[in-house]
C-alpha cells in the first residue's frame, strides 16, 4: 500500500481546521428575527404583540384597523395608509407585499372595500384572502388588514 504524500496530509488538515470558521461565518449570516417598532423605539413595557417582525427578508405586519367614524371606504383608506407606513418604516413597500389578509366586519362591504383596495399594491397585487370576521373586528373597525412582504 502506497503512502500518501505528506503535503496532501497537510492540505487536508488545513481544510479541516478551516471548516469550523466557515461554519461560524455561515451561522452569523443566518437570518435573525427583528422587531420593527411603530415609532422606532422599543416600548417600556413588553407589548401583547408586535406590529411588525421580519425574519431574513420576510416581513410580517400585524393587522391594522381603523378606529374612527366613517364608512368602509374611509376605513379601508386609513388601513391601507397605515400598512404602507409600516412597510416603508421596515424598508419595504406596497409593491413588495406577497400575501394580504382582509377581514371585514360585514361581507356586504366587500365591493366598496375593493373599490379602494384596487391598485393600492401596484400593477401586480399580492395574493389575498378576504373573510367576514365572526363576531366583528375588535375596536369597531369595519376592516382589518395584515400583510406578508419582502424587504
Amino acid at each position: 500500500m502506497a503512502k500518501a504524500p505528506r503535503r496532501n496530509f497537510i492540505a487536508l488538515a488545513g481544510a479541516a481546521a478551516a471548516a469550523p470558521a466557515a461554519a461560524q461565518a455561515q451561522a452569523s449570516a443566518a437570518p435573525a428575527k427583528k422587531v420593527h417598532y411603530r415609532n422606532g423605539k422599543k416600548p417600556e413595557k413588553t407589548p401583547l404583540f408586535n406590529g411588525g417582525v421580519s425574519y431574513g427578508n420576510l416581513l410580517f405586519i400585524a393587522g391594522k384597523g381603523a378606529h374612527v367614524e366613517g364608512d368602509i371606504k374611509v376605513h379601508t383608506k386609513i388601513v391601507l395608509d397605515e400598512v404602507k407606513r409600516e412597510l416603508e418604516n421596515a424598508g419595504s413597500s406596497m409593491e413588495k407585499v406577497l400575501k394580504c389578509n382582509v377581514y371585514l366586519n360585514d361581507l356586504k362591504d366587500y365591493k366598496a372595500m375593493n373599490e379602494v383596495f384596487m391598485g393600492a399594491f401596484g400593477p401586480e397585487p399580492p395574493v389575498r384572502t378576504t373573510i367576514a370576521a365572526a363576531g366583528g373586528i375588535p375596536g369597531n373597525s369595519l376592516v382589518e388588514i395584515d400583510v406578508i412582504a419582502y424587504i
